[in-house]
């Protein structure tokens, strides 16, 4: 199994986001750290903040910071919602018509391999990600959002993250 780039890329925005809880971080500053398109990350701030690990505010001094602490970010979670499907063998998805249907055990053992995976990963928050001078402190106090009369509530994505179930 091969997890996308866009999981790849969205699990490191979020460990450089969480190394920096003191002001906001910008797209610009994480896609030259990494070398990744600006375009590209764009897309995955849009996606985290949209399921509610990021917490983006618009205009000039806008950023990203994390929605939550990194120790209530699970990584399985995360994947899950960023992942488009996780189909490991093409007999696991629901449009193909196997030959071998009935006969053939390779769809259960693929299942339980994945389980596996998403358990392990269940196991892991953002902050075991992170570089032990990064979570010293357990009391993490995202910075205040600007106040003002240019910005509205809609400038600032604050959604939850959905309950994601075992697969």
């Amino acid at each position: 199994m091969r997890l996308t780039t866009m999981t790849d890329y969205a699990m490191r925005l979020l460990m450089y986001v969480a190394q920096h809880p003191d002001r906001l971080c910008n797209i610009a500053e994480i896609a030259k750290v990494y070398g990744i398109s600006e375009a590209h990350l764009m897309k995955i701030t849009h996606q985290l903040g949209l399921r509610g690990w990021l917490e983006t505010v618009r205009g000039k001094g806008g950023g990203m910071r994390l929605a939550a602490a990194p120790a209530d970010i699970n990584l399985g979670a995360v994947v899950r919602s960023i992942e488009p499907d996780f189909y490991l063998v093409d007999c696991l998805t629901r449009e193909t018509a196997c030959k071998l249907a009935g006969n053939c055990k390779l769809t259960g053992i693929m299942s339980g391999a994945l389980q596996s995976l998403m358990q392990y990963l269940d196991a892991y928050t953002l902050a075991d990600l992170l570089p032990p001078d990064a979570v010293e402190d357990k009391s993490y106090v995202p910075i205040a959002p600007p106040t003002g009369p240019y910005r509205r509530k809609s400038d600032v994505a604050s959604s939850t993250p959905s309950q994601l179930g075992p697969l």
